[in-house]
């Protein structure tokens, strides 16, 4: 009698895990969060890059990610010459493009 009154009640105290799915959810909202916070404006950001970069044209001023400062002199496929001085010209790849100057706009060392 004493044994089955034992087992009763370890076996009524012990409460029931839940169900795998429900376990999944802070896992899910952190995937959440982090894709809304972090991913998605950096896939943004860096799609609105890639728009500049493509419409980079002769006579725009640029600033390079290396942080040089220059006017466009030509345009290839994958290449802009960037004139930075008097008689200075570099060939640049065109992704290393960092900002276009709009005009009249200097940058914020000069």
């Amino acid at each position: 009698m004493t044994i089955d009154l034992l087992a009763a009640a370890a076996g009524a105290g012990a409460p029931a895990a839940p169900s795998g799915w429900i376990q999944a959810i802070p896992f899910i909202g952190m995937i959440a969060i982090f894709w809304f916070l972090i991913i998605r404006p950096q896939m943004k950001r860096q799609k609105e890059h890639q728009q500049k970069v493509a419409g980079v044209k002769k006579g725009d001023q640029v600033v390079t990610a290396g942080g040089l400062v220059g006017k466009v002199i030509k345009v290839d496929d994958t290449f802009v010459e960037i004139e930075l001085g008097t008689n200075v010209r570099v060939k640049a790849i065109k992704s290393t493009i960092g900002d276009i100057i709009p005009p009249g706009g200097s940058p914020a060392n000069d």
